[in-house]
């Protein structure tokens, strides 16, 4: 049996509640927009009747006020939902809810590639959706594998900045985004900075414009407002490879920090700025 198939099957085990968890839930909250995006993704938008207030996409998820990091049980518990998913579980969440008849999946933060497709397929499964959610996960391995494949050559020898906030906080190569940039062979500035091993170094700027990165990932554009402007604009940065040949790209906040379907959106970023990368 697939690593794969173990983990959507423990999943689904884990889905507890007075009804079966074979029944395909009618009344959905989601607390992780991750999930949000997803359930919509394979077709159980219409199943989903609160979402977080972090939930920012689709455009037509219904958002709410309920918080998935400080969840108010009552709150939640008000939309008569048959099934509840998060990405935290704070304060034993899961267990109250559950003491209240509420079927409840937990999803933590995707570690791997692997282990956000297993979550998709996952969610397919508990949803009703899984033929829908199997199919999702193959055509993002196939792009994902095409991207990766016309950048890949072109990254050899070249090395990344993901910037997270304006106070130089990046992710490393043990991370999920760093992941992203190994798939391609791109060497992380972080790396050698994560003395604690936490993973999101906050680097100073004096080590940023030393390393002289070929690629700066904005990652901080909404929240932050940060552009290549902004970027040149900063103390020495305007000597910064990266800075001089343009290569800056900018990523939506929320495709940077989430491990779902848009996880291509992510990769098609980074090859497109190696595709115009002079060399």
């Amino acid at each position: 049996m697939s690593k794969l198939l173990v983990l959507v099957l423990l999943g689904v085990l884990a889905v507890a509640g007075s009804a079966s968890s074979a029944t395909p839930p009618q009344r959905i909250v989601s607390l992780s927009p991750t999930a949000t995006e997803t359930l919509f993704a394979i077709g159980a938008g219409k199943q989903v009747v609160a979402v977080d207030d972090q939930s920012d996409y689709p455009a037509g998820a219904p958002r709410t006020k309920l918080s998935g990091f400080t969840p108010n049980v009552e709150a939640i518990a008000g939309y008569k939902p048959d099934l509840v998913v998060v990405a935290y579980d704070p304060n034993g969440l899961s267990s109250t809810l559950r003491g209240l008849g509420i079927r409840v999946l937990v999803q933590d933060a995707a570690k791997t590639l692997a282990q956000a497709y297993a979550q998709i397929v996952q969610l397919g499964a508990v949803s009703g959706h899984a033929a829908p959610a199997r199919a999702l996960v193959t055509r993002m391995k196939a792009q994902i594998r095409r991207l990766v494949a016309a950048g890949a050559p072109r990254a050899r020898g070249l090395s990344v900045y993901h910037e997270l906030e304006p106070d130089l906080y990046s992710a490393t190569s043990k991370t999920f985004i760093g992941q992203i940039y190994s798939l391609f062979g791109l060497k992380n500035i972080a790396d050698a900075a994560d003395k604690d091993g936490t993973g999101y170094p906050k680097l100073s700027a004096e080590y940023v414009v030393s390393a002289s990165p070929d690629i700066v990932v904005l990652a901080d554009i909404r929240c932050c407002g940060q552009t290549s402007r902004t970027v040149a604009a900063r103390a020495g940065w305007k000597n910064v490879a990266a800075v001089k040949t343009g290569t800056i790209v900018r990523i939506d906040d929320s495709i940077a920090s989430r491990w779902g379907p848009r996880i291509v959106n992510f990769v098609r970023a980074v090859a497109a700025a190696l595709a115009h990368l002079r060399r």
